[in-house]
């Protein structure tokens, strides 16, 4: 057993998170602020002995004798991160120090979920690790994705500085159950308005693509670049490199909803990536030949239950 600390724990990937590593036989303490993350979403273990949920902020210090640490804190769709995006970097910076600082004092073992917005708008494709990114540092998207990028600089110097055991996975594109309706993400987006029977909303043409990754191909990942040798630190690309395009994705959803909803077609935003897939040949070397298993028509199909069951629909 390993007393584990999850920040973020309470959020779409951390809640999967906590379920994962408990199921494993591990003790869980999830750290959540509930800006994003729902107390909904952990209900289900508050009566386990072996989880603790904390209301903290991590942008402030926390104490825990702990083994490992994974530190998803920060809200990451842009209708959150954008909503005060002094505070997002905040939360990337600030709480990358203050997990790192409890990292070395208590020699955890601690893993950054960055994400594939560290290459902004890409001019390499498919993205691999070696890529240094395209981003604007003073655009609206620059408040997350900036303050990942200098959250990996502080695990990079932490770890070269004070030998702090380090991971750096960055995450693609991931759906699934207990997304927020409101969240503003394309899946969740295009679920929720064609189960309401509304029109689907598509920025640009609809032609820029993305890859989605179910969040139990995720977990996988993460917990494998968890357990590798303190000899990989990353940063590994965790996604599903299968590509679609926005309008591929809107017509799949309709499909599998059976929706009448229309497509309607609004101005792309300010440095929103034209393409985004990752190259996961280091991944697959590093991760015990890890690859992505749920495929995008059965992820849908899970997540569309979910969101009837979410919107008694």
């Amino acid at each position: 057993m390993s007393r584990i600390l999850i920040t973020g724990g309470a959020g779409f990937i951390g809640s999967h998170l906590c379920d994962r590593l408990l199921s494993e036989g591990n003790e869980v303490i999830c750290l959540d602020n509930f800006f994003t993350g729902r107390r909904k979403n952990i209900e289900h273990n508050l009566s386990n002995g072996y989880f603790e949920f904390v209301r903290h902020d991590v942008t402030t210090p926390y104490m825990a004798e702990v083994d490992e640490i994974y530190n998803l804190a920060c809200p990451a769709s842009p209708i959150h991160y954008q909503y005060n995006p002094i505070k997002t970097v905040k939360t990337s910076v600030m709480g990358a120090i203050n997990m790192l600082g409890l990292a070395k004092r208590v020699k955890a073992k601690i893993l950054q979920a960055s994400t594939s917005e560290v290459y902004g708008d890409p001019s390499v494709h498919p993205q691999p690790e070696e890529y240094w990114g395209n981003v604007n540092p003073i655009g609206i998207r620059s408040c997350y994705d900036e303050g990942k990028r200098c959250a990996e600089t502080l695990f990079m110097d932490y770890h070269r500085q004070n030998g702090v055991k380090i991971k750096i996975i960055r995450i693609f594109n991931t759906y699934g159950p207990r997304m927020n309706p409101n969240d503003g993400r394309v899946v969740s987006n295009f679920i929720v308005q064609a189960l309401r029977g509304e029109d689907i909303t598509i920025f640009g043409s609809g032609e820029q693509t993305r890859s989605f990754q179910y969040v139990d191909d995720l977990l996988e990942g993460m917990i494998r670049m968890m357990k590798t040798d303190d000899s990989v630190i990353g940063p590994v690309n965790i996604g599903n490199p299968n590509e679609f395009t926005m309008l591929e994705l809107a017509t799949k959803v309709i499909e599998l909803t059976g929706s009448k909803s229309k497509l309607i077609f609004q101005p792309l935003p300010s440095d929103d990536p034209r393409q985004r897939q990752p190259n996961i040949s280091k991944a697959k070397e590093l991760l015990d030949n890890w690859n992505p298993t749920i495929q995008l028509q059965e992820g849908l199909i899970k997540t569309i239950q979910y969101f009837k069951d979410e919107l008694s629909i």
